[in-house]
């Protein structure tokens, strides 16, 4: 017989199923952060059984709406019209309070919390109400080298503020750990590597679409594609590949760059393309439904991930899965997928000449394309599959609602 609870405690996680989870972001825009959340959703629905509601903001912007088209499946959405991504002191102190009405009605066991707007007001609300796990997930710092000092130190300031209002948090990669502990966010056991996952079969299929793919937009066989897949937007890195281009394009002709995504800055990257000659050898796709990625990828040779900053960019180990090799700035976690020599090369932020050689040395040479895009695929299929992410979050809230200690 089980032994009674007072009802101020939480049940032990091993006599409580379902588990009610409420996930807290900023937006639901196309974006890697959303996609992880979102399967994660589902995931706990249709394999845990678990009761799951996803509180969030609009999706506003030309990033587009990962929840449209039916994508939520059966997850419950509750839409807050005041969560929004900007700064705005009032505003934002109404949305924590619909966060925390929200949180409330639902009664989860476990909040968790994504995003920085999310990830602050969220937790904050969650705290609040004694919430009995509150779970927080690094996708990326809001805090960076390329802020002004004093943005830089009050984003930091408010990272350490709501760490000290959550029990665990998870980051997407090591690096991610190694940046808030060395910022004095929050000591080094209160988090978790958890890699984010993705429905990894798709990827694994991306060549069947190849040709269909390339013809769409009219690649030939001979062209050698490099693709990018980011919003067109600061910090993203559009410009440094534009630099690299006119010495890889005076190399090698046939090399053409696939610019998966949009944003606001496309009239200003595309103006820089036409003033360097290159409209011939810069593709642009537009904002695409995640469900084509797999193909686009299918119909590169070579990734490149040229962004200032990101947690661990989901493009990196998609591409690798998919079998293409990848080249990447040496920021955050990418070092962590992107082995120079084994999975493709790494190359120092900003550095567009080596950028360039890098780029140029993968176009031209088919079988080392061929044997480090092979090993990416061995190294990180299972790794990266949604359900194995799923289940490594799901023990951390059991261990967390039990109060054990977690390696």
């Amino acid at each position: 017989m089980v032994p009674a609870v007072p009802k101020s405690a939480p049940l032990p996680a091993s006599i409580r199923h379902p588990v009610r989870v409420a996930h807290v972001i900023t937006r639901m825009i196309i974006g890697g952060a959303q996609e992880n959340t979102l399967l994660n959703c589902l995931d706990l629905i249709r394999d845990f059984g678990d009761d799951v509601l996803l509180i969030t903001g609009p999706s506003v912007g030309p990033e587009g709406d990962l929840l449209s088209e039916g994508r939520a499946g059966e997850l419950p959405v509750r839409v807050l019209p005041g969560l929004r991504r900007a700064i705005h002191p009032w505003r934002d102190w109404r949305a924590r309070n619909a966060i925390r009405d929200a949180i409330a009605e639902f009664q989860p066991d476990v909040v968790h919390t994504h995003s920085a707007k999310g990830g602050m007001l969220g937790r904050h609300a969650a705290w609040s109400l004694r919430v009995p796990a509150v779970i927080h997930t690094v996708h990326g710092a809001p805090f960076h080298p390329y802020q002004n000092g004093v943005a830089r130190e009050f984003f930091r300031r408010c990272e350490r503020w709501a760490a000290q209002r959550c029990h665990r948090m998870i980051s997407v990669a090591d690096a991610m750990t190694d940046l808030m502990v060395d910022a004095n966010v929050a000591p080094r056991e209160k988090f978790k590597t958890i890699y984010s996952g993705m429905d990894v079969e798709p990827f694994l299929a991306a060549e069947k679409q190849r040709g269909d793919t390339r013809k769409r937009y009219g690649l030939d066989e001979q062209h050698v594609v490099v693709g990018k897949i980011a919003r067109l937007f600061h910090l993203k890195g559009h410009d440094d590949l534009i630099t690299a281009a006119v010495n890889v394009v005076q190399r090698n002709p046939n090399v053409r760059f696939l610019l998966v995504g949009d944003g606001i800055l496309k009239s200003t990257i595309c103006e820089r393309i036409d003033s360097l000659g290159l409209t011939e050898n810069f593709i642009f796709t537009g904002l695409v439904p995640p469900a084509e990625v797999p193909s686009l990828i299918g119909a590169m040779d070579i990734l490149v991930h040229t962004s200032y900053r990101e947690g661990l960019a989901r493009t990196l180990p998609q591409a690798l899965i998919a079998g293409r090799p990848v080249i990447s700035y040496d920021i955050d976690g990418a070092r962590e997928v992107t082995i120079t020599g084994e999975t493709g090369i790494l190359v120092a932020p900003r550095d567009t000449s080596s950028l360039a050689r890098a780029i140029a040395t993968l176009a031209g040479d088919a079988a080392m394309r061929e044997r480090l895009g092979r090993e990416g695929q061995r190294r990180f299929t299972h790794q990266f599959r949604h359900q194995v992410m799923t289940e490594q979050i799901r023990a951390l809230y059991q261990q967390t609602l039990a109060g054990e200690n977690v390696d």
